[in-house]
């Protein structure tokens, strides 16, 4: 099983992170193209963890089907997931090799 980490932790990392955390916000969707064409809808869902405060904090970036299956509230597992950086703000997905699971379901 995996070893879950601090979100300030998180930030400092660029792949293989896992992170159990609680959905504290989840604005509208927006839709993207993709550069090898076609669009996808994306979502900035915000999650925490430990104390809540601003560095236990994260943007946890949502594609297509996931958008829906997670919910404020829900508890987000996320393993093998990865960050990237953008404008000084560090985001985090579940990628291609990475699994998510919610509120208890093994991570897929």
């Amino acid at each position: 099983m995996a070893e879950f980490i601090p979100i300030s932790q998180a930030k400092q990392m660029r792949s293989g992170v896992n992170v159990e955390a609680e959905v504290i916000e989840k604005p509208e969707s927006r839709t993207v193209n993709l550069k090898a064409g076609g669009t996808v809808d994306v979502c900035d869902a915000i999650i925490a963890n430990e104390d809540k405060s601003e560095e236990n904090k994260m943007k946890l970036t949502l594609w297509g089907n996931d958008i829906k299956a997670v919910n404020v509230g829900d508890t987000v597992v996320i393993v093998n997931g990865y960050t990237n950086e953008f404008k000084g703000e560090v985001s985090l997905t579940k990628g291609k090799f990475g699994k998510m699971g919610i509120n208890g379901s093994e991570p897929q």
